[in-house]
């Protein structure tokens, strides 16, 4: 049955109703915190196995494949990051990986998505917020996968190659950075995309743009491409780490 799950997944998430069919690992170096995350996952219909040592999991990871690991930043014995570097030196495919961390500094949270993490969730966590980075990860690995120089989301579609977009079949006149910051949010969607991390991506690793022109550019692709709520999207800022682009599920 699980060479369906995938699809049946997608399906659920289609219409708004996703069944917590997908297997998660959690490895947690607080067992205590571990024990209250499990519970959380598993009232809402996952399936969780738990480790607390970042060697145990490695061994173990062989025996099951997962949906979504969810991966302390700090271990007592292996770092969350050298766990995720293993197994992606062990394996071609790998879960969204989500790093829990309690460091909510800009730079902590660069240094998660520069690492290669999916997505970042600062202790503690509420049962509410959690739940949702989890339905929002689940959602995005299940999706079939866009074609990385044409996207077609709804209204909206996106040539790379020829550097067009429509909105409603009519054209939408971007500048150079903001046709960039689109294309990467839209390949990113739904994760939390630090604001110097964007800014390394879209102006170049040396550049000296301020946040505030980052800003600017972010409210002018908001309001063109209509990210926003009533009509299915949205574009949102998090305060002193960064924007996430999500669609609104009604």
């Amino acid at each position: 049955m699980r060479c369906n799950i995938y699809n049946y997944q997608y399906l659920r998430f289609e219409i708004g109703i996703y069944m917590g069919l997908a297997k998660i690992v959690l490895l947690e170096g607080d067992l205590e915190l571990a024990l209250i995350v499990q519970e959380w996952l598993s009232q809402a219909g996952y399936e969780v196995d738990v480790f607390n040592r970042g060697l145990d999991f490695l061994r173990n990871f062989p025996l099951t494949q997962y949906d979504l690991c969810i991966f302390d930043w700090i271990l007592p014995d292996l770092n969350g990051p050298d766990v995720m570097n293993s197994i992606r030196l062990r394996y071609n495919k790998v879960p969204p990986i989500v790093f829990f961390t309690a460091h909510s500094e800009e730079s902590d949270i660069v240094r998660v998505i520069e690492s290669g993490a999916d997505d970042y969730i600062v202790k503690p966590a509420s049962r509410q917020m959690l739940l949702a980075r989890v339905n929002a990860l689940l959602r995005r690995s299940a999706t079939p996968q866009k074609s990385e120089m044409f996207f077609e989301l709804g209204s909206l579609k996106i040539d790379v190659n020829r550097r067009m977009l429509l909105l409603h079949s009519e054209g939408v006149k971007l500048t150079d950075k903001e046709f960039d910051l689109a294309v990467y949010f839209i390949r990113n969607e739904g994760v939390l995309l630090p604001r110097a991390h964007l800014i390394n991506v879209v102006w170049g690793s040396s550049s000296k743009t301020k946040t505030r022109t980052l800003d600017v550019h972010v409210s002018h692709v908001r309001n063109k491409l209509k990210l926003m709520p009533e009509f299915g999207w949205k574009l949102t800022s998090i305060y002193q780490q960064g924007y996430r682009l999500e669609r609104v599920i009604k």
